[in-house]
């Protein structure tokens, strides 16, 4: 699609070089009957530039493209209207370039938002570069302490902020899977979890962006970035967050289990049960271990099932652990409804970066 759409520009934006040429009699053009002045004839060429410039930025992944293009199928299709006998047809191209226009400057616009919260969080956010030692660990439950070390916490930084990427996949129930990329920031001294997902569903463009900070949560899925689908802002919705954003914690960000505002419950030599609070919402899951230290599943009975508004276990198993940057963290998990009927796997996701600490 994007390569007809490429072809599209290209021949669209060539065509406007006739009216040039007719103008200044570069070139016979009989597909023109009609004479052109020099004035609009310096106007076709510059709508030509203007598809051109459009299309180099399309194909460069230059998000600006359609701004271009917008002026150019303006202008274009006024010159259309006053050569109509013999130009009418390109009404067709321009409306097809306006369409793909507008639904670029929509998916702009959505993720614009997303990086507009992003940059006044790291404003915000506040940052602690002091070392972690083993005494800032020696206060927590064995197994978590095991985990801690295996991750390989000792010696670096507190953890401030994350920047997590995603290739995953999702579906609804009874519904087919869909591919996705996400990219996520979370800050901790606040806490806050902001997520942009861009998806094909059913062939279509589909964007998601979930909302964590102070004492809201949003969630809320745009179709071609335009029509919503999904849009939710609950009590419901924040206390699924913070499960969510504890989940987070626990799995991509463990050097923040040290944080005060978590209490710890010891079960046994491989598991704990922890208590984390935000605003005035507190949430419990139970961590479970392997003897290698690794973490191994995160289970919570607090998050709710947005589409049912009820409250059902929730699991995240992971795996495949590897080194990100120091740091020896899961690369692989899933996402787990236990229904009364059974277990439903909603989401598997494939961690593609993890950065910490980012500047502001």
């Amino acid at each position: 699609m994007k390569l007809l759409f490429g072809i599209l520009l290209l021949a669209h934006g060539s065509i406007h070089f006739l009216g040039y040429a007719k103008a200044f009699e570069i070139n016979k053009v009989p597909l023109l009957s009609q004479s052109i002045p020099k004035n609009l004839g310096m106007l076709f060429l510059f709508t030509a530039v203007l598809f051109i410039i459009s299309l180099v930025m399309f194909l460069l992944d230059r998000q600006e493209w359609f701004f271009i293009s917008l002026v150019a199928v303006i202008i274009s299709q006024i010159l259309i209207l006053i050569y109509w006998q013999d130009a009418k047809f390109g009404t067709i191209a321009n409306s097809i370039i306006l369409i793909v226009s507008i639904i670029g400057l929509a998916s702009w616009s959505f993720k614009n938002t997303f990086e507009n919260d992003v940059n006044t969080a790291f404003v915000k956010a506040s940052t602690n570069q002091e070392l972690i030692t083993q005494k800032d660990i020696d206060h927590l439950p064995m197994p978590v302490q095991n985990y801690l070390n295996y991750v390989g916490i000792v010696g670096k930084p507190r953890v401030s902020n994350l920047e997590l990427t995603f290739q995953a996949e999702m579906r609804g129930k009874e519904q087919d899977w869909f591919s996705f990329t996400s990219q996520q920031h979370t800050f901790f001294a606040h806490p806050t979890r902001l997520f942009f997902m861009e998806a094909k569903v059913k062939r279509l463009p589909t964007a998601g962006y979930h909302y964590y900070k102070g004492n809201v949560a949003s969630m809320r899925i745009k179709l071609l970035s335009l029509f919503s689908v999904v849009d939710i802002s609950t009590p419901e919705l924040f206390i699924a967050e913070t499960v969510t954003f504890f989940n987070d914690l626990c799995l991509f960000a463990p050097a923040v289990l040290i944080d005060d505002r978590i209490q710890w419950e010891t079960i046994n030599d491989t598991s704990v049960k922890a208590y984390f609070r935000n605003q005035e919402t507190t949430i419990a899951a139970i961590l479970y271990f392997n003897e290698e230290g690794q973490l191994i599943n995160f289970v919570s009975d607090d998050r709710y099932d947005i589409n049912e508004m009820k409250k059902y276990r929730f699991s995240t198993p992971i795996s495949k652990y590897k080194n990100f940057n120091g740091y020896m963290l899961p690369s692989y998990g899933e996402a787990i409804w236990h229904y009364p009927d059974g277990e439903f796997v909603y989401g598997k996701f494939d961690v593609k970066s993890v950065e910490y600490n980012a500047p502001n």
